[in-house]
């Protein structure tokens, strides 16, 4: 019998089964179906307790995709069966991951599965947001997004950019708004009206994008934070977490008000090649550090608000690590010292939010290339859980002093 909620946010970690015999050893297969119809899957063995119960909030698996006590191992470990493609789920409102669980007895072998029948099996549903949030498209002027809504009062907001993926990609604004802040997921290319790509950034979008939301009824006006240091008027920012982000403009020249930003020089002969074939960009900037001047930074020492810079040591795409060191010590100089770095080892470039399943390489269709982002899967999947519980904690800190978090 199985016993893990039909129906839950993502982040509900599961119980699975009782009623079997006592220290009876099975096989627990997972799979779904992203929305190109990609197959993702994972199994995990584990032995039932004395009285018949498999309860992964205790029993260790014992071989499979994952090994040792991990509540929500069968979803971080699901693999795919297209090689170089993520799960990235892009309508968060109607349709929740249909996860198929099976159980079958252990002397069932993995590739034969698909052709025999589990002892018992049910889908569950595993949803992005949670009941009662509400999603209003952003279609104002130039500006595109989506703005999704906890019931109920008045909520700081969160503006949510999604690095340069392009597209809009809601799963961590919509799990922020379910835990009770108004947050603004929103894009800037290969969107609706948006350009594929973008030659230039107009930071002016970002202006637009706050004076939306301060018009909005439903906002906390005093509070707003964003997630780049690449936004509008840094003065406006009351915290700002930048997860495996430079301190420097590295991709497009951005313009604000006439005024020009430009690029931080890098070396092509400093890009790598793994011995897979994926393109490694950590160390294109190096070789022209000492023709950069402190110009090419940006002014972060500037903002009246808070920082949470996240890192991952093993980013393979940009060298986080060091750059948050650059961004700490900027803040440093200049007096500052209301920012927090957390910095974890054997973690890749996307720190998405927990149980997503790593994503250590992935095809960037602009460039054509296929990226590796680094990490290993147990320090990564662990640095998911603990940052977006430290992010949240940031957030209410920072947002909203006066209400204690309860994660």
């Amino acid at each position: 019998l199985m016993t893990t909620p039909a129906s839950a946010l993502v982040l509900m970690s599961q119980r699975i089964a009782k009623d079997l015999t006592p220290f009876q050893i099975v096989l627990l297969w997972t799979s779904l179906e992203d929305e190109k119809g990609i197959l993702f899957h994972s199994q995990a063995y584990s032995r039932a307790s004395e009285v018949g119960e498999v309860d992964l909030e205790h029993a260790s698996s014992l071989g499979g995709d994952c090994v040792g006590v991990h509540p929500m191992g069968l979803l971080w470990s699901l693999k795919l069966e297209k090689i170089l493609t993520k799960l990235l789920k892009r309508d968060v409102m109607n349709n929740p991951l249909q996860v198929q669980l099976k159980l079958y007895d252990s002397d069932v072998m993995v590739t034969h599965t698909t052709i025999t029948t589990p002892k018992v099996s049910l889908t569950l549903e595993r949803w992005y947001v949670a009941p009662g949030v509400t999603r209003i498209q952003v279609k104002e002027s130039c500006l595109r997004g989506a703005l999704l809504l906890h019931p109920g009062g008045r909520f700081p907001v969160v503006i949510d950019l999604f690095g340069g993926i392009g597209g809009l990609i809601e799963i961590r604004a919509s799990l922020l708004a379910s835990q009770g802040f108004a947050v603004l997921a929103l894009a800037y290319c290969d969107y609706e009206d948006l350009p594929f790509q973008l030659e230039k950034g107009d930071l002016a979008y970002f202006e637009e994008d706050a004076n939306f939301l301060l018009r909005h009824p439903k906002i906390n006006l005093t509070f707003s934070v964003n997630w780049t240091l690449h936004g509008y008027s840094l003065k406006q920012v009351t915290a700002a977490a930048l997860i495996n982000g430079p301190n420097f403009i590295l991709d497009i020249p951005q313009v604000y008000h006439g005024h020009i930003n430009q690029l931080w020089p890098f070396s092509p002969h400093s890009l790598s090649i793994s011995t897979l074939g994926l393109v490694e960009l950590q160390h294109i900037f190096e070789d022209t550090r000492a023709e950069a001047s402190e110009t090419f930074f940006l002014p972060i020492e500037k903002a009246q608000g808070h920082f949470l810079f996240i890192v991952g040591e093993e980013d393979m795409n940009v060298n986080s690590k060091v750059y948050a060191g650059q961004a700490t010590e900027q803040l440093r100089r200049h007096g500052k010292n209301d920012w927090t770095l957390l910095s974890y080892p054997g973690v890749g470039h996307l720190i998405e939010p927990p149980y997503s399943p790593p994503c250590c390489a992935w095809r960037i269709s602009n460039l054509h290339l296929f990226m590796h982002w680094g990490g290993e899967v147990i320090p990564h999947v662990a640095a998911q859980e603990r940052s977006w519980k430290e992010i949240q904690k940031f957030l209410r800190k920072h947002l909203i002093p006066v209400v204690t978090s309860c994660l």
